[in-house]
């Protein structure tokens, strides 16, 4: 158990302005997206609270939220333990997304301002910018404003609300393929030309786009699980 304090306690970011609840709370769920805690391992609140010499009620907090993103789940008899996401997961996710961000793309491109497409591009320059500097949790953020941009100009509210219901998830498997350089650089590119595609309002070659791009992530995502010899 010790090992995996110390695996949250690497995480701990006390540089950041923010309450202590929340730096555990992110220090615990990098730790369990990175792998550093294996699934089915469970997290003793008790044995964290004494080594890490704070009071149960931010553990607690952290734990709360990460059963809500669904990384966590209770076991009665048993306590807290760790859910793994095996390549089952990853090839029904992927495949859920080809068809939500395809859509969710048509339907922005169509009703895309100039203006609109203006911000699109500040986003993408912004993330080269990040990607420069190494600033790679601040990239993730910003990979994730570029969907969330798409899913916001598609104006289709139920499909913003499906996409909610897979966050963990996506957020799990964004998080592993853009901890690489070389992913990350292959991202981008192909972010840069689904907005394009977009531009251009060619919907075969949007989608295509669109489904290589999830192609190569669920490639580099499987590659990554079974060196992690996640099943």
């Amino acid at each position: 158990m010790s090992s995996i304090i110390d695996a949250v306690k690497k995480n701990l970011d006390f540089s950041q302005n923010k309450t202590l609840k929340i730096l555990l709370y992110e220090a615990f769920r990098k730790t369990i997206i990175l792998g550093e805690i294996p699934a089915g391992t469970r997290i003793n609140e008790k044995e964290f609270s004494e080594i890490l010499n704070i009071s149960r009620t931010p553990i607690r907090y952290a734990l709360k939220q990460l059963t809500t993103e669904k990384l966590v789940t209770y076991v009665p008899k048993i306590g807290v333990v760790v859910k793994g996401i095996n390549t089952k997961d990853a090839h029904e996710i992927y495949d859920i997304r080809k068809s939500l961000d395809t859509l969710a793309a048509i339907k922005a491109m169509d009703q895309m301002t100039t203006d609109d497409f203006k911000k699109m591009k500040a986003l993408l320059i912004g993330g080269e910018k990040l990607n420069r500097e190494d600033r790679v949790d601040e990239l993730l953020q910003n990979f994730s404003d570029f969907n969330a941009f798409i899913y916001e100009k598609s104006q289709m509210l139920r499909l913003k609300g499906i996409v909610l219901e897979l966050q963990s998830y996506l957020v799990y498997f964004r998080d592993i393929a853009i901890r690489s350089s070389k992913r990350r650089n292959t991202a981008l590119e192909e972010h840069w030309l689904i907005y394009r595609g977009m531009k251009t309002k060619n919907k075969e070659q949007l989608t295509l786009l669109i489904h290589e791009h999830l192609d190569h992530s669920l490639k580099f995502i499987l590659e990554e699980m079974e060196r992690q010899k996640i099943d």
